[in-house]
């Protein structure tokens, strides 16, 4: 009998034979001991003591293939809840929501999402009255991006006296995520908001389609709207949790959430593990630059790269926020992105965070045997926004499934 210890877990693969015990849920192999007098003449009794575990025939447990109206009669279900639902139940009974001005230093706020603990933040303009924007982890990449860039119009300097308005400016300038208008001229992105009473459903689906973490949820009173109330930052994690909720003692009413991720087409995979759902899966190795892991994270527009090992285990995970360690002693303006690796960057990051140590409690893992309705739960957990799926015992990655793969998947888009 035998378990595995993932993510400071003991866990058992569902696709192999098992049974419950003392230590609960656990992997079995049965290997016959014939007597004696029962050896077939093939096999010595020396040779069956020396048996090889690859040598006993495993005969899996496997999961029933779901079908086609278990996948829509549980999508069904979801939506109708989620269509019935508002955001208003979202709003905690108390709480706090960190705002910044538009005309504050981008130094200054890049030093207000480290030591928040922010991925982003909401943009007021006091001169227009309303929240007009996000400053977000991506903001900081393109400009430390920038300022290593040979040419480049913005210096340190300007980074200590610039505005985020201004910085905006030249984000348009430089044809990053830019809209035109019929004259040709950049215009920003509206910007992405909710109100109390607009459905779950609504909510997930705008930041599906406009591709954002969060969503500022506004009251608005007075003519025309034009007093503006933030009142929470809402996240498709905080939209699971409720899906969780509400159906967690009728799990049964959702055939899709007993399979394994394995037999779904959710998330992304590595191409020999599983079928890729046509975006390249990306890794590095922790000696690789922290130049080409901001790369890689806006060329493939991803929000988090494993870092694994030469076998491909996993040994952390950078992310999109982790940009905001570079605050910790105005690290940024003393490194080159190509002269600090990975692992330093991370280990910059835990010095600052002593609590979070390497291979710590930022890899949040499953197997590709877990079934949907355990990885819903695992990613409804404040900060977790995506799962390493990684291979019982020696952690080679075998893909990654975020909060919007989960999402597209449930609501079929």
């Amino acid at each position: 009998m035998y378990k595995f210890y993932v993510d400071g877990e003991w866990r058992h693969d569902e696709n192999q034979p098992h049974v419950s015990g003392n230590y609960g849920v656990v992997n079995c192999v049965y290997i016959a001991v014939p007597q004696p007098d029962m050896v077939p003449n093939t096999i010595s009794p020396e040779t069956s003591g020396n048996m090889e575990v690859d040598d006993v025939v495993m005969r899996p447990e496997g999961f029933a293939q779901y079908s086609e109206a278990d996948l829509q009669l549980s999508r069904d279900r979801i939506s109708s809840f989620l269509s019935t639902h508002t955001v208003y139940e979202l709003l905690p009974d108390s709480g706090k929501v960190t705002a910044l001005d538009v005309n504050l230093a981008v130094k200054q706020a890049f030093h207000v999402l480290y030591e928040q603990g922010l991925p982003m933040v909401p943009l007021w303009d006091d001169f227009k009255g309303r929240f007009v924007g996000v400053l977000s982890a991506l903001d900081f990449i393109l400009i430390l991006r920038e300022l290593g860039t040979n040419g480049s119009n913005l210096t340190e300097e300007e980074l200590e006296t610039h505005t985020i308005s201004a910085w905006k400016v030249g984000k348009l300038q430089l044809n990053l995520k830019r809209q035109m208008d019929g004259n040709g001229r950049p215009c920003p992105r509206p910007l992405v908001q909710a109100g109390p009473y607009d459905s779950l459903k609504e909510v997930a689906l705008k930041i599906l389609q406009n591709k954002v973490a969060t969503v500022p949820i506004i009251h608005s009173t007075g003519p025309a709207g034009s007093c503006q109330e933030i009142l929470y930052l809402a996240s498709l994690s905080d939209i699971l949790k409720c899906i969780c909720r509400h159906f967690k003692h009728s799990s049964s009413s959702l055939p899709i959430l007993q399979q394994p991720v394995s037999s779904i087409q959710l998330g992304t995979w590595v191409p020999r593990i599983g079928e890729a759902n046509g975006r390249p899966f990306a890794m590095l190795r922790p000696t690789a630059s922290l130049g080409s892991a901001l790369a890689l994270l806006v060329q493939a527009d991803v929000s988090s790269i494993p870092i694994v090992d030469d076998n491909d285990s996993l040994l952390d995970i950078y992310s999109r926020s982790d940009i905001t360690a570079l605050a910790k002693d105005k690290a940024y303006a003393q490194i080159h992105l190509d002269e600090m690796n990975i692992h330093q960057a991370l280990q910059l990051g835990q010095d600052a965070n002593p609590s979070l140590g390497f291979n710590g409690q930022r890899c949040q893992m499953c197997l590709r045997s877990d079934p949907l309705h355990k990885v819903m739960e695992r990613l409804a957990n404040p900060g977790v926004r995506r799962l390493v799926i990684v291979e019982a015992g020696s952690k080679r990655v075998e893909g990654i499934i975020s909060l919007s793969d989960v999402f597209r998947f449930l609501l079929g888009v």
